[in-house]
């Protein structure tokens, strides 16, 4: 039991995904009892009432909200403070990346350039450098912080920006 917690632990306080191999040596055990300890932390994640999964990712396990708490803890989020200028560009970089960022400006005027950087500083996306503007992407934190592909959320924005027959 103690081992289960030490690996509850390690896999809350961490800040990205953890491997298998990753987990053994912080706890010392073998990758064989691991497996078998996030197996058990899986199946009780499912069939008790948690608000967390306990998910495996290419990079390794980590916990993620149920999508049907998120909307009720989201405000709680580091990145609840985003304003609407700010989300506005991250849907323009997430539905056309890379995008340059010359286009980007051209949609949201100069504040966009502060909110790329906020966004940027939160790890959200990436601004490399293509000429004189920059190509603009999304990175693995954005998804991570969404629990959604980027190619999910085009879906998303796509089905929200087509117009409703009505």
């Amino acid at each position: 039991m103690e081992n289960k917690a030490l690996v509850e632990a390690a896999l809350f306080v961490s800040d990205k995904p953890l491997s298998t191999r990753k987990l053994a040596e912080l706890t010392g055990l073998m990758e064989k009892e691991i497996n078998l300890i996030v197996l058990d932390m899986q199946n009780d994640t499912k069939k008790l009432e948690r608000g967390i999964d306990l998910v495996s990712t290419p990079e390794g396990y980590e916990f993620r909200l149920k999508p049907e708490y998120r909307d009720k803890v989201v405000k709680l989020a580091p990145f609840s403070d985003m304003s609407e200028g700010v989300l506005r560009t991250l849907s323009i970089v997430a539905a056309r990346q890379p995008v340059k960022q010359s286009i980007i400006i051209r949609y949201q005027g100069n504040k966009a350039y502060g909110y790329i950087e906020k966004l940027e500083n939160k790890g959200l996306i990436v601004a490399v450098k293509s000429g004189r503007t920059k190509l603009i992407s999304t990175t693995p934190g954005f998804e991570k912080y969404f629990g959604k592909s980027t190619e999910e959320i085009k879906k998303i924005l796509a089905s929200n920006s087509k117009p409703s027959k009505q």
